[in-house]
C-alpha cells in the first residue's frame, strides 16, 4: 500500500471488521427476538396495556442512556489509552463505583416516577410496571458497564452475547412459557415481570463472565492516583453528551406519550423500522471507539481516516437496501412486518427511517470525536440535537401526532450526525465522502428510488426481502463496474486472510483483477 502505518491500519480495520459483524449479527438476533416478544404481547393484551408498556419500556432505556453513556463511553477511551496496569486497575475500579451508583440511582428514579405519571396519564398500569421496570434498569446499567470494560480491550463479546443476545433472548423464553400455560397466558403484568427477570439474569452471566475472563490482575494491585480524576473529567461532558443523546433519540416519544398517549405503540413500530436500518452503523460504532483510541494513541491518524471511510462506506451500502424499501414501499413493509393493522402508518415511518439513512452515510463521527477528545464539542452537539427533537415535537406533535414525533426525531438525527461530522472533517480531515462510496450509491440508489417513487408498484409480501437482496446485489456488482475500490477497501481484503489465518485464493484472484495487492 505504500504508507506509514498501513500494518497498523490494517489491524485494526480487521478488528473494526470483525467486531462489526458480531455486533450486526447480534443485533439482528436482537431485533428478531424483540419482534416476536411485541407480538406476543400485542396480539395477549389490551391496548391500553399495550400503550403503557411501550412508554415504561421507552423510560428504561432514556434512563438507561443516562445512566451509562458518559460512564461506558468514558470507560472504553481510558482503557484504550491507558499503558500501564495500574492505569486501568484504577479505570476499571473507578467506573464499577460510579456505575454501581448510576444503577441504584436510576433504578430508584422510576419506582419514584410510577404514581406520578400512573395519575397524570391515567394509566395504573405504569404504577404496577415502572415499580417493576426499575429493579430491571438497575441491573441493565450494571451489566452494561460491565461491557464497556471489555470494549475498552476490544472485545464485544459481553455486549454482543448477554445484552443483545440472551437478554431479549430469555425475555421472549419466559413470554412464550406464559403463553403456553393457558391458566396465566400473556398478561401486562407478566410482561414487565418476564422483563425484569430477563435483565437479572443477563446480569448474573455478565458478572459469571467478567470473574473468569477479566484480564488478570485488574481487581487487585495498586491503581493510578490520577485515574479517578482523569476518569471524572472525561464523565463530565459525556454525561451531559449521554443525557442529550437520549433526550433526542426518545424526547419526540415522551411527548407524544404525554400529548397522545393512544398512539405510543404505533410510533414505536416506526422507530423499530428505522433503527434496522442503522443496525450497521451502530454496530461499527461500538468498535470503532477503542479502535480508533488506540490507533491514534501510536499516532496512526491517518489509518483511522482511512477506517472511517471505508466502514461507512460499507456498512450505507448495507442499509440502502431497507432504506429504498421502507421509504418507497411503506405500507407493503409495515404489513409485512406487523400484520395489516400497522399499514396505515406510513407517513411516520417515512420520516423516521429518512433521517436514519442521512445519519448513516455521515458515518460513526460521534465516536471519532470521542476517540479525538472532542468531547466537550459533542456535548454541545448533543444539546442542540436533543433541544430540537423536544422543540419540534412541541411545536408539531399537538396537530400531527406520531407524524410530528417522526419528524422531530428524523430532524434531530441528522442535525447531530451533520454538526459532528462537520466539526471532524474541519479538525482531522475525516469523512466518508470519496468516490468509491458516492458513485455506486447514486448509479443503483437513484434509478430505483426514482423507479419506485413514479411506479408506485404494490408486490406480493414476500417480494420485499427479495427486493431488498436485489438491490444489495446491484450495489456489490455497481462497485466492482465502476471500479469503486479505495484504500481502506485494500485494507478489507488484507483483513479477510489476516482474520482467517491464511491465504485465500478467491480473495486474492479478485484483488490482482481489481489491480489490488493483498499483502
Amino acid at each position: 500500500m505504500g504508507t506509514d502505518g498501513s500494518g497498523e491500519a490494517r489491524a485494526g480495520y480487521a478488528t473494526v471488521t470483525f467486531g462489526t459483524v458480531i455486533l450486526m449479527v447480534a443485533t439482528l438476533v436482537l431485533v428478531g427476538f424483540g419482534f416476536l416478544a411485541r407480538v406476543l404481547i400485542v396480539r395477549n393484551v389490551s391496548v391500553a396495556d399495550w400503550n403503557a408498556f411501550s412508554l415504561g419500556y421507552t423510560l428504561t432505556q432514556v434512563i438507561l442512556a443516562v445512566g451509562t453513556y458518559g460512564l461506558t463511553v468514558a470507560i472504553a477511551r481510558s482503557l484504550s489509552y491507558a499503558r500501564t496496569d495500574d492505569e486501568r486497575r484504577g479505570v476499571i475500579r473507578n467506573g464499577l463505583l460510579f456505575g454501581t451508583i448510576a444503577a441504584v440511582a436510576g433504578g430508584a428514579s422510576l419506582v419514584a416516577l410510577a404514581p406520578v405519571l400512573a395519575h397524570r396519564l391515567a394509566a395504573p398500569q405504569l404504577g404496577v410496571g415502572l415499580d417493576l421496570f426499575g429493579p430491571a434498569l438497575g441491573c441493565l446499567i450494571l451489566a452494561t458497564i460491565l461491557a464497556s470494560v471489555f470494549q475498552g480491550f476490544s472485545n464485544v463479546t459481553p455486549n454482543a452475547v448477554f445484552l443483545q443476545i440472551a437478554n431479549p433472548g430469555l425475555f421472549l423464553a419466559l413470554l412464550a412459557i406464559a403463553f403456553l400455560l393457558p391458566a396465566h397466558g400473556v398478561t401486562f403484568d407478566g410482561a414487565v415481570a418476564a422483563f425484569a427477570v430477563a435483565s437479572a439474569l443477563t446480569l448474573g452471566l455478565t458478572l459469571a463472565y467478567t470473574a473468569r475472563r477479566l484480564p488478570e490482575g485488574m481487581l487487585r494491585g495498586a491503581t493510578d492516583a490520577s485515574s479517578r480524576s482523569r476518569l471524572l473529567r472525561l464523565i463530565a461532558p459525556l454525561f451531559v453528551y449521554g443525557l442529550m443523546v437520549s433526550i433526542a433519540g426518545s424526547g419526540d416519544t415522551l411527548v407524544l406519550g404525554a400529548l397522545h398517549y393512544g398512539e405510543v405503540g404505533a410510533y414505536s413500530a416506526s422507530l423499530t423500522l428505522a433503527k434496522l436500518v442503522q443496525i450497521g452503523i451502530a454496530s461499527a460504532s461500538y468498535i470503532f471507539l477503542p479502535v480508533a483510541s488506540g490507533l491514534l494513541a501510536r499516532g496512526e491518524r491517518r489509518a483511522v481516516g482511512l477506517t472511517y471511510a471505508a466502514v461507512t462506506k460499507w456498512l450505507t451500502l448495507f442499509s440502502l437496501p431497507l432504506f429504498l424499501v421502507f421509504v418507497f414501499l411503506p405500507s407493503d413493509s409495515l404489513a409485512f412486518v406487523y400484520g395489516t393493522g400497522y399499514s396505515h402508518v406510513v407517513l411516520p415511518l417515512q420520516l423516521v427511517v429518512l433521517g436514519a439513512f442521512v445519519g448513516t452515510l455521515l458515518g460513526p463521527a460521534a465516536m471519532a470525536q470521542v476517540a479525538c477528545g472532542q468531547a466537550r464539542l459533542l456535548a454541545v452537539n448533543a444539546t442542540i440535537a436533543g433541544i430540537s427533537d423536544v422543540g419540534i415535537a412541541l411545536l408539531l406533535v399537538p396537530r400531527y401526532g406520531q407524524s410530528g414525533a417522526a419528524a422531530a426525531w428524523a430532524v434531530s438525527n441528522v442535525v447531530y450526525a451533520a454538526l459532528c461530522l462537520t466539526e471532524l472533517a474541519r479538525s482531522e480531515g475525516y469523512h466518508p465522502f470519496r468516490r468509491d462510496f458516492l458513485l455506486p450509491v447514486a448509479v443503483v440508489g437513484v434509478p430505483i428510488a426514482l423507479g419506485l417513487a413514479l411506479l408506485r408498484p404494490h408486490l406480493p409480501l414476500l417480494a420485499l426481502p427479495v427486493l431488498a437482496i436485489g438491490v444489495f446485489l446491484l450495489l456489490a456488482l455497481a462497485i466492482l463496474a465502476t471500479g469503486s475500490i479505495g484504500e481502506g477497501d485494500r485494507l478489507l481484503l488484507n483483513s479477510v486472510e489476516q482474520r482467517l489465518g491464511r491465504p485465500v485464493p478467491l480473495v486474492r484472484t479478485l484483488a490482482r483483477r481489481l489491480g489490488l495487492r493483498s499483502r
